[in-house]
C-alpha cells in the first residue's frame, strides 16, 4: 500500500476536501459573528459538531472494514480533508487569545471537555448504527 502523502490522488483527496471544509467554516463565521469579548459560539460548535462527526466516520469506516479503496478515500477525504478545514485549532487560541481571562479559561476546558464528549458520542453513535463488516 502506498503511503497517502506520496499519492498524488489520495493528496489531492486530502487537498480538495481541506478547501470544501474550510470553505464551510468561513461561511458559518461570517454569517454567525459574535460580539467582542463574548463566548465565541460559532468556533465552539463548528469544533464541537466538527468532533462528533470526525468520531462518527472513524468509528464507523474501522468498523465498516479494512482502510483501503473508498473507506480510505472516506478517512483522508471527509476526515482529514473536509473535517480538518472545518475545525480549527488556530482560530480557536486565536479568539481564546482575546478573551477576558476567566471566560479564556472557561472556553478552553469547555471546548475540550464537550469536544471530547462529541467525539465520544460521535464513536457510540457509529457504534450502534454500524456493525461490523458492514459494507455500506
Amino acid at each position: 500500500m502506498v503511503h497517502a502523502h506520496r499519492d498524488p490522488a489520495l493528496l489531492g483527496t486530502v487537498f480538495v476536501g481541506g478547501a470544501i471544509g474550510t470553505a464551510i467554516r468561513s461561511l458559518l463565521e461570517d454569517a454567525f459573528t459574535v460580539p467582542k469579548d463574548s463566548w465565541p459560539w460559532t468556533t465552539f460548535a463548528i469544533n464541537v459538531v466538527g468532533a462528533f462527526v470526525l468520531g462518527f466516520l472513524l468509528e464507523g469506516l474501522v468498523r465498516s472494514g479494512m482502510d483501503t479503496g473508498y473507506r480510505r478515500l472516506a478517512r483522508l477525504g471527509i476526515g482529514t480533508g473536509v473535517l480538518g478545514g472545518f475545525t480549527t485549532y488556530s482560530t480557536f487560541m486565536v479568539e481564546t487569545t482575546k478573551l477576558p481571562w476567566a471566560l479564556a479559561i472557561s472556553y478552553v476546558v469547555g471546548s475540550l471537555a464537550i469536544g471530547a464528549l462529541g467525539a465520544w458520542l460521535g464513536i457510540r453513535t457509529a457504534k450502534s448504527l454500524v456493525r461490523v463488516g458492514e459494507t455500506a
